[in-house]
C-alpha cells in the first residue's frame, strides 16, 4: 500500500510540474493584456516538434554524444517557440489591442487552428516515437517506483519555475512586467516600453510552454500534431483553479489537479468495482472547473473583483 501511494505521488508531481509550466504561460498573459490566449497549448506542441526536429538535424541516431545533442535541442527548441510566441503576438494580437477583448481571443482560437494544421502537413497527423531526454532508470523507494524520468522532470520544472519566481519578483525587468500589469498607461507614462514587456511575456510564456511540451513528450514517449489541445485545456483548468493572473496560484492550481487526476483514476476502479475505469480522468479535470466558476471563479489565490476595482483598474 505505501509503495502505490509512493508512486502515485511522484505520477502527480510529475504531471503536476508539466501542468504548471504550461499554466504559467495562461497566467502571465491574462496577468497583463487581461486576454487568454488560446494559442498557448500550441506553444507547448511544437516545443515536442521543434525538439525533434533539431534532433534529426544534429543527431540521427543518440549515441555517445546524445547528452550534447539533446541538451542543444531543448535549448534551442524552447527558444525558437519563445520567438514564434513573439511573432505570433505582433502579427495576431498587437494590432487589435485597442479592440473588445472578444478579437484577440478569437483571433488566437484562428492561430491555434493555423499552427496545427501547418504540423499535421509538414510533419502528418499521425503520431511520432519521441526520444527520452533522460537515462531511463528505476529506482525502488518505499516499495514504489520512481524512474530517472521522472525525477530529471521535476529537476528541470523546478529549475525554470525557480527562475521565472526570481525574475518577476527580483529582477528590474520582471518589476517592469508587472508595472505594465498594474496599469499600461501609467507604465507608459513612467517611460516603460510596453510594447517590449508585452513581448517579453510573449516570449517567456512560450518558452515555458515549450519546455513542458518537450518533457511531457519525452515522459509519454510520443507526439501528435493535437497533443496541445487537452493538455492544453487541463493547465487552463490548472490557471482557474489557482486564480488565472497569479503566478504562485497556476502552480498551486496545477499540483492540485494531478493529484485529483492521479488520484481519482487510481481509487475510481476500486471504488466502482471495476465499473468506471482511468479514462474518466478528463471528467475529473474539467468537473473541477466547472466547480471552480460555481463556488470560486477567482481562484484559491486570485483576488475577487468587484465594480470598485474594475474602475480603478479601467485603463481610459
Amino acid at each position: 500500500m505505501l509503495g502505490t501511494i509512493v508512486q502515485q505521488t511522484f505520477n502527480a508531481l510529475t504531471i503536476g510540474a508539466i501542468y504548471a509550466l504550461i499554466a504559467l504561460g495562461y497566467t502571465m498573459v491574462y496577468g497583463v493584456l487581461r486576454m487568454i490566449n488560446f494559442a498557448h497549448g500550441e506553444m507547448f506542441m511544437l516545443g515536442a516538434y521543434a525538439a525533434f526536429v533539431l534532433l534529426v538535424l544534429m543527431l540521427p541516431d543518440i549515441g555517445a554524444a546524445g547528452a550534447f545533442a539533446l541538451t542543444v535541442a531543448f535549448f534551442g527548441a524552447v527558444l525558437a517557440v519563445g520567438a514564434i510566441g513573439v511573432g505570433i503576438e505582433r502579427l495576431a494580437y498587437k494590432p487589435l489591442r485597442s479592440s473588445t477583448r472578444l478579437a484577440p481571443m478569437l483571433s488566437s482560437l484562428g492561430v491555434s487552428l493555423s499552427l496545427v494544421t501547418g504540423v499535421q502537413i509538414a510533419a502528418g497527423p499521425q503520431p511520432r516515437v519521441f526520444p527520452s531526454f533522460f537515462p531511463v532508470q528505476r529506482y525502488e523507494i518505499l516499495g514504489g517506483t520512481v524512474t530517472s524520468v521522472q525525477i530529471g522532470i521535476l529537476v528541470a520544472s523546478f529549475l525554470l519555475m525557480g527562475g521565472l519566481h526570481l525574475f518577476v519578483n527580483r529582477s528590474r525587468l520582471g518589476i517592469v512586467v508587472r508595472a505594465v500589469s498594474e496599469s499600461r498607461p501609467t507604465a507608459q507614462l513612467l517611460g516603460i516600453n510596453v510594447n517590449a514587456s508585452i513581448s517579453l511575456i510573449f516570449f517567456l510564456g512560450p518558452v515555458l510552454g515549450a519546455a513542458g511540451g518537450i518533457l511531457y513528450s519525452s515522459y509519454y514517449g510520443i507526439m501528435t500534431p493535437s497533443m496541445g489541445a487537452v493538455v492544453g485545456l487541463k493547465a487552463f483548468t490548472a490557471a482557474i483553479l489557482g486564480g488565472i493572473g497569479s503566478i504562485p496560484g497556476a502552480m498551486l492550481g496545477a499540483f492540485i489537479l494531478a493529484f485529483v487526476e492521479v488520484g481519482g483514476t487510481a481509487l475510481l476502479p476500486i471504488l466502482s468495482g471495476g465499473a468506471i475505469g482511468t479514462e474518466y480522468r478528463d471528467v475529473l479535470a474539467f468537473a473541477i472547473l466547472i466547480l471552480v466558476l460555481l463556488f470560486r471563479p477567482a481562484g484559491l489565490l486570485g483576488e475577487p473583483v468587484s465594480e470598485e476595482s474594475m474602475v480603478y483598474k479601467r485603463e481610459f
